[in-house]
């Protein structure tokens, strides 16, 4: 008896060891919403712009299949390989919408360019298996008259999770330029 219980012990722990570092981190990666993390994520994109450069921002945070608007809508990674989107712009989030599993989420705030010119950003990220944040569409547009306030804390909201009413998705006519996307 003592003799099976240690042979049984003994395969649970070699199987336990089995576990890939990568199966360990997946299992332990936040499951719920968390705001905070993309708003982190935001800053450090910004903090990254000042330091390294906006091609290298832009680029480093990007999702594999991420979409931008130069104005029309290029694909991110494609368009960064030979031109840049700027340099000098510095911005910030003023609020943050999160998909209630937290796999994905919005933030949107304003931006302030060298020349004093100004304009609002929206910005989709998505979370990787690793926990990472990464952007899957950024959009700004210039303002003009007056730059949007900022607040004095972010506005943090999240979805409610719970069963999806029966929505009817539309597809555009023959020729039109859209893509929809689900949080996973």
């Amino acid at each position: 008896m003592m003799r099976s219980l240690a042979l049984t012990l003994g395969a649970a722990l070699l199987l336990s060891a089995c576990v890939s570092a990568e199966t360990r981190r997946e299992r332990e990666r936040p499951l719920a919403a968390n705001p905070s993390a993309i708003i982190a994520a935001e800053l450090a994109f910004n903090r990254l712009a000042q330091d390294k450069g906006m091609q290298a921002a832009f680029r480093e945070t990007a999702h594999k299949d991420a979409v931008m608007f130069v104005p029309q809508r290029v694909k991110a990674l494609d368009w960064l390989r030979s031109n840049s989107p700027g340099s000098g712009i510095s911005w910030s989030p003023h609020a943050v919408y999160a998909s209630c599993d937290g796999n994905a989420g919005a933030t949107t705030g304003g931006w302030t360019g060298p020349n004093g010119s100004f304009g609002y950003f929206t910005t989709v990220w998505l979370r990787q298996r690793d926990g990472r944040f990464e952007w899957i569409l950024d959009h700004g547009v210039p303002l003009t008259g007056t730059p949007r306030a900022a607040p004095e804390f972010i506005d943090g909201r999240q979805a409610k999770c719970g069963n999806r009413p029966s929505v009817g998705v539309e597809a555009g006519d023959i020729g039109d330029d859209l893509a929809i996307g689900l949080s996973p």
